[in-house]
């Protein structure tokens, strides 16, 4: 089988969650090699096979995600791509919520992607070409009741992507979001044990569309939002 990403450096942030865990096993099957970094310290159970794995990387702070980048770059020989996949989730209505759970959602979910997106750009175009790829979500475009907060952040997450894609549109770098709507993940369905996750979307289905935006085959897209559904 043909290696589409072979050779290639790309990071993913919230690099030690279920879904980080799962693209960086699609990413390194295709030939990557794959840097996981995460605010959270390395686990003691075994990665994929990854180049490196950074912890205790704060990515909501400039200085913190610009000294990891840095490093990666300076360790690897450069990087090639970045995959926004740190975040987080709340569900609380607006009459019951409180402002605390939106600033929170912003922080994790927005400013994340923003902080490593502009710690990331000088490396990428160094190279002259790259890759950025974030998770957004499919309640950006339409938030359900107790969504809010989530759904604001994402939203802000799908403007962010549009509007870099502009920005770099002429400078060899593609800008593009996976919009998936409920992840199948060990969290969901502890959260929601009648559901069925049979309709929901992989961790490898989304890793695989994430790595084909990461290929070669996707240099003419960019600035899209897609959706990545399931059955839901």
């Amino acid at each position: 089988m043909t290696q589409t990403l072979t050779g290639r450096t790309v990071v993913v942030t919230g690099g030690f969650g279920f879904l980080g865990g799962a693209l960086a096993a699609k990413l390194v099957k295709e030939g990557a090699r794959v840097v996981l970094v995460d605010r959270s310290a390395v686990p003691a159970q075994a990665l994929p096979d990854v180049a490196l794995a950074l912890g205790g990387v704060d990515l909501g702070s400039p200085e913190s995600a610009g000294a990891a980048f840095s490093r990666i770059a300076g360790e690897l020989g450069g990087i090639d791509a970045l995959v926004n996949v740190a975040g987080g989730f709340v569900w609380e209505t607006v009459e019951a919520g409180s402002i605390e759970s939106w600033d929170r959602m912003y922080s994790m979910n927005l400013r994340t992607a923003v902080v490593a997106s502009q710690a990331v750009l000088p490396h990428l175009l160094a190279k002259g070409a790259g890759r950025l790829v974030n998770v957004g979500a499919l309640a950006a475009s339409k938030a359900a009741t107790g969504m809010g907060a989530y759904a604001a952040s994402k939203a802000g997450v799908a403007r962010l992507t549009e509007a870099l894609a502009e920005e770099l549109k002429d400078k060899g770098v593609t800008v593009n979001a996976v919009l998936p709507s409920i992840i199948d993940t060990p969290t969901n369905r502890a959260d929601m044990p009648d559901a069925d996750a049979t309709r929901w979307v992989s961790a490898a289905a989304l890793a695989a569309v994430i790595a084909f935006l990461l290929s070669d085959d996707a240099s003419a897209v960019t600035g899209a939002l897609i959706p990545v559904c399931g059955r839901v």
